[in-house]
């Protein structure tokens, strides 16, 4: 049996601000216990670091920030280990950017028909288009946060010996 970790994060992640290779802290949420003997204590400290992350582009791409835990602490001695990944990715663009984008299209259409009949109204989808495009752009940064504190579940890869 591989025991499930349960570990809060200490400190917020992000795809803006962290990168892969950075480092973060972990609290053991629940004991580990192994053959109804207690292995782990709730509040064991835990080491991990951020093994990949994409900041989302504009217009496209899904921002995607993966995690993983590498040791942890008891009695002032350090316990290599090797855990499951945990990944997370940003919403996807492509409804949202239809949303914005078609939205101006429809509002310079309506515009342009008022003011010019249906050369104005094609003139003015355009230039809706052109702007909605431009807000999708402005404002369709979707990065990943996780909060401090958010909880996550990690498998270990391989058995560890803490002597007694």
């Amino acid at each position: 049996m591989t025991p499930n970790l349960q570990e809060r994060v200490n400190a917020a992640l992000s795809t803006v601000r962290n990168r892969a290779g950075d480092t973060f802290e972990a609290t053991l949420e629940e004991p580990i216990v192994v053959n109804d003997r207690p292995v782990l204590a709730e509040g064991t400290r835990f080491t991990g670091h951020v093994t990949t992350s994409t900041p989302s582009g504009r217009l496209e791409g899904r921002a995607v920030i993966g995690i993983t835990l590498d040791a942890f602490t008891i009695n002032g001695q350090r316990y290599p280990i090797t855990t499951s990944l945990d990944t997370r990715r940003s919403e996807n663009h492509k409804k949202r950017n239809i949303e914005v984008i078609g939205g101006g299209t429809g509002i310079g259409a309506l515009i342009g028909g008022i003011a010019g009949g249906g050369k104005g109204a094609a003139i003015g989808a355009a230039v809706g288009a052109g702007a909605g495009t431009g807000a999708a752009a402005a404002t369709g940064k979707k990065d990943v946060e996780i909060p401090a504190e958010t909880l996550f579940r990690f498998s270990l890869k391989n058995a560890v010996t803490i002597p007694n």
